[in-house]
């Protein structure tokens, strides 16, 4: 960068005027630091944003994804993907009062947010007090690209050691489109049959894709 001039430095720019007078690429250029045989950092940073689509494609990378470009190892593979996190967590983190889940889409915002646009497969669960007041969010397994192995059992013993009176199944689907598989249907039917059982209700299933959700309850199946 020592080609540009002092004030289009995005250093120099930002200590003048701002996060915000920043472009995507000069943010990641100063997450990045120095630049390597390469390029200098905001060559690196241009080429890290055109190989995932730019910054929402950023997004859905894990470290590992980032090494793959030029001048990113580890090191900084790593500091890209704790300041996206970063990033993420600060925009979702909202007020102490706990977020009550009247709706669907109450539960679809809130997941989304958190564990929509994910290269990997998660399945968690929403933790509901008898108020239907979020307690915390868990992540039960992390599966391939395509699936994910989960059983009613591991489902409602981690809901009964959390204290939860009902439960929100949530799980992504990287190819970003939200809609249901058999498999998916098919454990939807077990644990609410497994919740009937022990008495911890199953309030919805949501799927998340890219920028929007599936429900089970708002689509009438459950």
């Amino acid at each position: 960068m020592k080609n540009l001039s002092p004030d289009d430095r995005p250093r120099e720019k930002l200590r003048s005027h701002g996060t915000a007078a920043l472009g995507d690429n000069e943010l990641v250029a100063l997450v990045i630091g120095q630049g390597s045989r390469r390029g200098d950092a905001l060559t690196v940073a241009n080429a890290l944003l055109a190989a995932h689509g730019g910054l929402h494609g950023l997004m859905r990378c894990v470290a590992d994804d980032l090494t793959r470009t030029p001048g990113i190892g580890p090191a900084r593979s790593a500091q890209i993907a704790a300041a996206l996190e970063l990033g993420r967590r600060a925009l979702v983190r909202g007020p102490a009062a706990r977020l009550q889940v009247r709706t669907p889409a109450d539960a679809g915002r809130y997941l989304l947010a958190r564990f929509g646009g994910r290269g990997i497969e998660q399945f968690g669960i929403l933790l509901l007090d008898i108020k239907l007041r979020i307690v915390r969010a868990v992540v039960l397994a992390s599966g391939t690209l395509n699936s994910t192995v989960v059983e009613p059992r591991d489902v409602y013993r981690e809901a009964a050691i959390g204290g939860a009176a009902s439960i929100v199944a949530f799980h992504n689907h990287p190819s970003g489109d939200p809609r249901p598989s058999r498999e998916d249907i098919d454990l939807t039917r077990r644990l609410v049959a497994a919740g009937v059982l022990i008495g911890i209700d199953l309030v919805d299933h949501v799927i998340l894709g890219d920028g929007k959700y599936w429900s089970f309850k708002e689509r009438g199946n459950l």
